[in-house]
């Protein structure tokens, strides 16, 4: 054997144990695969925990933030993208070692450590960014992400993309992690977040908030909101805290609705499950800002929310929050179910008439909503999943099932699907597979006409069993 093969052979053998054996390192991907947002998140890394820490000045709207990442590299790695959206990045450390970094395209972060990254390793990296923060514009909801009050405070909700307007994120729903946030601001200010109280210092003119968020959670459903909050805390029966904060302006009424959220949870764990959150409470906000938003465990309320709000984006916390889409054509796994809840409330609390409702929202909805069967229930298209079908369809097709099936394996639906995925992620095929193989039934062409169909369905499944028109 020659010198020269030697060589090549030591150095073929440096790295595969620097890269892991027979996987050399690659670029890894600008997105995750979403056919709808092919550029949201991104290949070779898993990402274990955000811990941020951030500076807010409201009277210049600066914020100056650090997050360090905790990730596991899914193949071996050159360089890896996080998502940011707009704000200036100044500094990225990998393992405590200074790395390159670009900017790219709409949000990504491309970031190529020092060394390559061995598949299946652990890494941490420290990315140091400042800016003022702006939303991302949404054709259905208007704005969605970081977002100014007319109260003089800020707050960062909405989906699918919000993450991404204040801290660099892995940003797609399957790749869950935990979360911390230390904030600063003005002394009079408050910072409420995901997860519950982890304590507060006060310094001459600034206060630091923590937050720890310690069940996993998507990048979409992360919250920060700041302003002059009223903050009340109280604690469900088997001790979880509740923490409400209520923006100047927002009236006592909005406090009454706050007082029924154990009185809400109870019920949605009777039929759904034990509450699968460390925390509870809400946000709200004095502005009518277009939606409310189930971010984990504390969503945030517009002005205008009511009684069935709340009972919906509870709901979330079970169907969404825990049980969380794969892709965002998947999205009446979420939507569909918190939209039915209210009318499980109605029911219990006050003896509504199902039947009667859904045959009077099918012929309201043939009368003022023309293309109302056109729109499938299943794989709406990109900038397309919040739009009215999972809210008025994805009910009726809920109730029609209940019928198809029977109460008893419809109740049983209901308590184990959220159960089954629990912190992680589900399709609606998926369902579809589960719901069939509860009740015993073929669901097959039930299905295809709800959730595929662009007509109206047959009349065996717009009125199924008892449910007549």
């Amino acid at each position: 054997m020659n010198r020269s093969r030697v060589l090549l052979a030591v150095a073929a053998a440096a790295l595969l144990l620097t890269t892991g054996a027979g996987h050399p390192p690659v670029d890894g991907a600008a997105g995750a695969g979403d056919p709808y947002y092919p550029t949201d998140g991104n290949g070779g890394i898993d990402v274990l925990d955000y811990d941020l820490g951030l500076t807010y000045a409201p009277d210049t709207r600066l914020l100056t933030g650090e997050a360090v990442v905790t990730a596991r590299a899914t193949r071996a790695l050159r360089r890896f993208n996080l998502d940011l959206n707009g704000l200036t990045v100044t500094a990225v450390t990998v393992d405590g070692r200074p790395a390159r970094f670009t900017r790219e395209a709409e949000h990504e972060l491309v970031i190529t450590p020092d060394d390559a990254l061995r598949r299946g390793a652990g890494f941490r990296a420290v990315v140091r960014y400042e800016g003022r923060p702006a939303p991302l514009p949404h054709r259905l909801l208007g704005l969605s992400g970081w977002q100014d009050t007319s109260t003089g405070g800020v707050f960062a909700a909405g989906a699918p993309h919000t993450a991404t307007t204040w801290f660099p994120a892995n940003d797609v729903p399957t790749d869950k992690a935990t979360f911390r946030l230390t904030a600063t601001v003005p002394t009079g200010w408050t910072v409420v977040s995901n997860g519950r109280e982890a304590g507060s210092t006060t310094g001459p003119g600034w206060t630091t908030y923590r937050w720890a968020q310690t069940r996993p959670m998507a990048t979409y459903l992360s919250l920060l909101a700041i302003d002059r909050f009223t903050v009340e805390r109280t604690r469900l029966g088997d001790g979880t805290p509740v923490v409400h904060a209520y923006a100047p302006g927002v009236g006592d009424d909005k406090r009454s609705l706050a007082a029924r959220l154990p009185e809400i949870i109870g019920f949605m764990a009777s039929r759904f499950g034990p509450y699968p959150q460390d925390a509870a409470g809400g946000v709200f906000l004095a502005d009518p800002v277009p939606f409310s938003m189930e971010t984990q465990g504390r969503p945030v309320y517009a002005a205008y929310a009511d009684l069935a709000t709340v009972v919906h984006e509870t709901a979330h916390q079970w169907f969404g929050d825990s049980a969380t889409v794969r892709q965002w054509k998947d999205v009446c796994v979420s939507e569909c179910f918190a939209s039915y809840a209210p009318w499980l409330w109605d029911e219990a609390k006050d003896g509504a008439d199902l039947d009667a409702r859904y045959r009077d929202l099918i012929a309201q909805a043939e009368e003022w909503i023309p293309d109302f069967w056109t729109r499938p229930l299943y794989d709406m298209g990109p900038n397309e999943e919040f739009n009215y079908p999972v809210y008025l369809r994805g009910p009726l097709a809920l109730h029609a099932l209940r019928h198809r099936i029977g109460e008893r394996a419809f109740a049983s639906v209901l308590r184990s699907w959220p159960t089954l995925h629990a912190h992680s992620n589900a399709t609606w095929p998926e369902f579809e597979a589960f719901a069939a193989r509860v009740s015993g039934q073929d669901l097959t062409a039930f299905f295809d006409a709800w959730a595929r169909g662009t007509t109206r369905p047959a009349p065996e499944h717009l009125w199924p069993g008892t449910l007549g028109p």
